[in-house]
């Protein structure tokens, strides 16, 4: 649908603290950049101050891109829900806005436009330990409210949606799914030389390894990837390396560490990686373990796939749903059958590991942003576009 003039598209970014939100900032910040692609869309985008700069920089060139900062930092949650209730409100009302989206699960209590949030999932409901009980009892508030004030409820999987149908957020004919994509990125081929020395300087250049990207939280079970490796450790000769921040599951993973014969073997990275070397750890990967319970999406593991890398996962949540047949599934959640996964993976001949890999990296490439972005603006236009016409006729 044609909108005369262009469609203004709010979009509400004050959720984002970068670097510490995890897959739920790679999905907004490449939504905004496919998004701003998009013909016939205008972006108006509230920002605190923690990402102004980043996003600016993101979308530096983009003429159909508007900029409003709320001067405030968003470390502080409780800051942040209150000015989102109040200030985002009042700074929306001389924007013109068309729709106000939500991307990061909360949303304004009023807007003077037609809104629109994302749920990417409710892990929270079945995964409380992530959780304090205050947090969770507030974040279900905001989120069933987001959910009631919002004409267009949309999730990150058909998983994430069946979820929030399930516990009663939003009726089924309100809710979208629309699947994130990766960056084509992970696949782009780096000289093996120009690896080695890179990442030379983080791990051993000439030793295999396996690689776990996902912040500690309980759910994510990074414990039973390094225990899964402890099971491991006579029989092969990779290192263990984990990329993320220590989070409530911290506890069982430094446990997990103190129980490895060879902890010299185990490498962490809890700061977090420049994104170039992120990549090319990813691709230089023997195999990738996620071994998480809930899954509203798992953008790691499609970024494996991408890379040419063999994962290893469950079947929990989305995850079959992003992985398709071209990932390894543990029997169980559990580091027995993780383990039993991984080796299977280290012992493929060369020629079934390649179709393996290039079947999971076919797979992944129909996983663009650009589609995603693409498929949420159709949907945003279709049902919020009407409503800008009937006021431009009014007018």
């Amino acid at each position: 649908m044609a909108v005369k003039g262009g469609f203004r598209l709010g979009v509400n970014t004050l959720f984002l603290v970068p670097g510490d939100v995890g897959g739920t900032e790679t999905f907004l910040r490449e939504t905004l950049k496919a998004l701003a692609d998009c013909e016939g869309v205008t972006l108006v985008v509230f920002t605190n101050r923690d990402n102004d700069r980043v996003l600016r920089q993101d979308l530096q060139g983009k003429g159909n891109v508007e900029f409003a900062q709320l001067g405030f930092s968003a470390a502080s949650r409780p800051l942040r829900i209150i000015l989102e209730q109040v200030w985002l409100p009042l700074a929306a009302i001389g924007k013109r806005l068309d729709c106000l989206w939500s991307p990061g699960y909360t949303a304004p209590f009023w807007a003077p436009c037609p809104q629109a949030v994302t749920i990417p999932d409710l892990q929270y409901k079945s995964h409380p330990e992530d959780m304090s009980r205050v947090e969770r009892l507030t974040l279900d508030i905001l989120v069933r409210m987001a959910c009631r004030r919002s004409r267009l409820v949309f999730t990150i999987s058909d998983f994430s949606k069946r979820e929030v149908v399930r516990y009663g957020f939003a009726p089924a004919e309100k809710v979208h799914a629309v699947l994130l994509g990766v960056d084509q990125g992970f696949a782009n081929v780096v000289d093996n030389e120009q690896r080695k020395v890179a990442l030379g300087e983080y791990i051993p250049a000439d030793t295999p390894y396996i690689l776990c990207v996902a912040h500690s939280y309980p759910h994510k079970n990074i414990h039973l990837a390094i225990e899964a490796f402890s099971r491991l450790e006579d029989v092969i000769p990779h290192n263990l390396v984990v990329v993320g921040k220590p989070r409530r599951g911290e506890d069982a993973v430094t446990e997990a560490v103190g129980q490895l014969k060879h902890p010299e073997r185990y490498f962490r990275f809890s700061s977090g990686l420049p994104y170039h070397v992120l990549q090319m750890l990813y691709q230089a990967a023997d195999v990738f373990v996620l071994p998480s319970a809930y899954e509203g999406f798992g953008l790691p593991v499609i970024e494996a796939m991408m890379a040419g890398v063999p994962v290893v996962t469950t079947q929990a949540g989305s995850l079959p749903e992003v992985g398709g047949r071209w990932v390894a599934y543990a029997a169980s959640i559990s580091a027995a059958d993780v383990a039993a996964e991984i080796r299977a993976i280290t012992a493929l001949p060369m020629e079934e590991r390649k179709t393996l890999t290039e079947g999971a990296r076919e797979w992944a490439a129909v996983f663009t942003w650009r589609r995603s972005a693409t498929q949420l603006f159709d949907i945003v236009l279709q049902q919020c576009g009407e409503d800008r016409s009937q006021a431009m006729r009014d007018a």
